[in-house]
């Protein structure tokens, strides 16, 4: 089993924008005896209730971590820059841990905040929110950590009048699944405002989005959310083009960067890393070819091309909903 294989899959609406057929993912809400709240309106208010301490420290990485083995696996090949060793650190404000349930397990990936019209749009992995079974209760809590679990907030996922989640994926995604869909393994997902009215970006910051950038950068900072660890991890590295030879199609960033275990999908890849600010420009995100690589030492990145501007566009536009064009629960 990969690391971040068989992620949630959605119902969701069709919308075309500059010809690109886009999806957003429509995740019902639940029954509190099952997965949280009850079918009224998804608030702010809901969200920091429901999204306790507890619920959120035991929360698993999505996928869980059952089919990963205990220990990161060796490095195999050689690659521009080496395994780097990851670091905990108190993290940024800006990236945090996307929360969802699934039927009565609570679970997270990472995402980041990206710069918007609006101030409330958020990155993550398209395999984390493409799931066609039912889950409800998602929030974005950025810059968790252990000991600091909220410091900045909890920002529900916004959902429209019949409680479905705002979430935008590439239909290809939808159709093609996780290994022909590869290339389009992104989501982007309109977030609520805080209790007290603010917007995520306002609160925290945001980095900028960078599509059409190619594939080699000379200096990434990756930061992500690993399994049950109290901080997330953070590591500098280049990049590389990698072009699988194994019939999944497109071409993905790469990087060495050791121990981004589950949790981790939809991680930023932050080009032109300013210190000072704590911001940088998304050239990627952990997903992609495995939905994100079969060990822990390498991730990877779908290209951040035309779709993927596209993709932002229609989450910013908020173009109506689109439905995957297989029957819940099909086989896919």
């Amino acid at each position: 089993m990969n690391r971040r294989t068989k992620a949630l899959r959605s119902l969701a609406t069709t919308s075309a924008i500059a010809g690109l057929i886009t999806t957003t993912a429509v995740v019902d809400t639940a029954s509190a005896s099952a997965a949280g709240p009850t079918a009224s309106r998804w608030t702010a208010a809901a969200a920091q209730q429901f999204w306790t301490n507890e619920r959120m420290a035991e929360a698993k990485p999505f996928p869980d971590v059952s089919g990963m083995p205990s220990s990161p696996r060796t490095l195999s090949g050689r690659l521009t820059g080496g395994r780097l060793t990851s670091s905990p650190f108190g993290g940024l404000a800006m990236i945090g841990r996307m929360y969802m349930r699934r039927g009565s397990g609570s679970y997270f990936c990472t995402a980041s905040v990206i710069k918007s019209p609006h101030h409330n749009i958020v990155l993550t992995a398209g395999h984390c929110l493409d799931a066609k079974t039912r889950s409800s209760s998602m929030a974005f809590v950025p810059q968790w950590t252990a000991a600091n679990p909220r410091p900045h907030g909890i920002f529900p996922v916004r959902t429209d009048s019949a409680n479905r989640s705002r979430i935008w994926i590439d239909q290809r995604y939808y159709d093609r699944g996780h290994i022909k869909g590869a290339p389009w393994d992104v989501a982007f997902v309109q977030v609520d405002a805080r209790d007290d009215g603010q917007q995520v970006q306002d609160v925290v910051g945001g980095n900028t989005l960078a599509a059409r950038r190619g594939y080699a950068f000379a200096r990434v900072r990756l930061v992500g959310y690993p399994g049950a660890d109290r901080q997330p991890l953070t590591c500098t590295n280049s990049t590389t083009r990698f072009t699988p030879t194994d019939h999944t199609p497109g071409s993905y960033l790469r990087i060495a960067c050791n121990d981004y275990r589950p949790g981790t999908s939809g991680s930023p890849f932050l080009a032109n890393f300013n210190t000072r600010t704590g911001t940088g420009e998304v050239v990627g995100s952990i997903g992609g070819w495995k939905t994100g690589g079969p060990t822990a030492d390498v991730s990877y990145s779908p290209n951040f091309g035309p779709d993927v501007q596209h993709l932002y566009d229609a989450a910013v536009a908020g173009s109506p909903p689109a439905r995957p064009r297989t029957l819940p629960g099909a086989p896919h």
